[in-house]
């Protein structure tokens, strides 16, 4: 112990290594700060969509200190350290309990075979299945297939909503179409590409309003960066659509194009909550299926207690669906 102290105290060691501390310390700065980073070319939000991530930097930096020999990097990796675990350490245990009223399933289907999917997902027995990116040429299939489980059904362009209780007041919500001209856009010319539609579910226990949302897709452009315009005008105009909803209980069951950490999202995190932070285990990624990376499907509630949040097996898609159940 005395040797461990006289080393620690003679300066030899905390002058080495003033690159991994600068880094160490600058990744407790993206951590904490995140949100203060400007978007300019979508960095910010690039950031954010990647944040869990940045933790595996702390175990890689660790070793290298360790292997310099650097008291002062391996002090300045504390900062990230506490402020991963901050941020991220809530997500890990397991957070589910029994019961639940309500199981709740969504699954963006743009590349799955629609027989395949449609069957798969009809045996999770959800009580709500929504859908997005639906095709004419699939349609039809998921419609026979679903049938025999879901008696109720509405589709409003791209996405549609299969029940096992009665809906009513369905509509479209336009999240697409902007600018001075949007106006003047027949709605029988915006319904084909419509990503997004709000319904009313009749329960045992009173109504509850559900939104089906597909935000516009997000890309990494060699030239301009993150680009996020069309999602970010979409999760401004389902923001509005549900801020605006007098219902008690709401139910938004969406392929977000974007982690729920992401700052476009910032407004609609003071009205809904996360079934996955809630109720699930872990960070609960969706996609790419194959090796997920980022939870970008997500089901969030207001009025309601999410009791269990899952994801459900590969469908084809290269989307992983997710399921919830919640109770009132």
């Amino acid at each position: 112990m005395r040797n461990a102290l006289r080393a620690c105290t003679r300066p030899e060691p905390w002058k080495r290594g003033p690159v991994l501390t600068a880094l160490a310390l600058l990744l407790g700065l993206l951590l904490l700060l995140h949100a203060k980073i400007p978007d300019y070319a979508g960095l910010g939000s690039l950031l954010e969509n990647v944040l869990p991530w940045l933790g595996v930097f702390i175990p890689i930096l660790l070793a290298a200190a360790l292997r310099r020999r650097s008291l002062s990097a391996v002090t300045a990796l504390l900062l990230p350290a506490v402020a991963w675990t901050t941020l991220f350490g809530g997500l890990l245990p397991d957070k589910s309990h029994p019961g639940g009223d309500l199981t709740v399933a969504t699954h963006n289907v743009g590349t799955a075979p629609p027989g395949l999917a449609a069957r798969a997902l009809a045996a999770a027995g959800a009580d709500l299945l929504a859908l997005e990116e639906l095709t004419p040429q699939a349609t039809p299939l998921y419609e026979k297939t679903l049938a025999p489980t879901y008696p109720h059904h509405v589709i409003q362009g791209t996405v549609g909503l299969w029940s096992k209780l009665p809906l009513s007041g369905t509509h479209p919500i336009d999240i697409m179409n902007y600018g001075p001209l949007a106006a003047t856009k027949p709605a029988a010319a915006k319904l084909p590409e419509n990503r997004a539609l709000h319904t009313t579910v009749t329960t045992p226990k009173g109504p509850l309003a559900v939104y089906v949302a597909h935000l516009g897709s997000v890309r990494l452009m060699p030239r301009t960066g993150f680009w996020t315009t069309s999602r970010n005008i979409g999760a401004a105009a389902l923001t509005r659509s549900i801020t605006a909803d007098p219902s008690p209980r709401v139910l938004l069951l969406a392929d977000l194009n974007g982690t729920w950490d992401d700052r476009a999202f910032t407004a609609l995190r003071t009205h809904l909550h996360s079934t996955q932070i809630t109720s699930g285990t872990g960070f609960g990624f969706t996609w790419p299926a194959a090796f997920p990376v980022a939870r970008i499907d997500q089901i969030l509630y207001r009025g309601m207690q999410a009791n269990r949040s899952w994801t459900l097996p590969k469908t084809g898609s290269d989307h992983l669906p997710v399921a919830a159940t919640l109770t009132w």
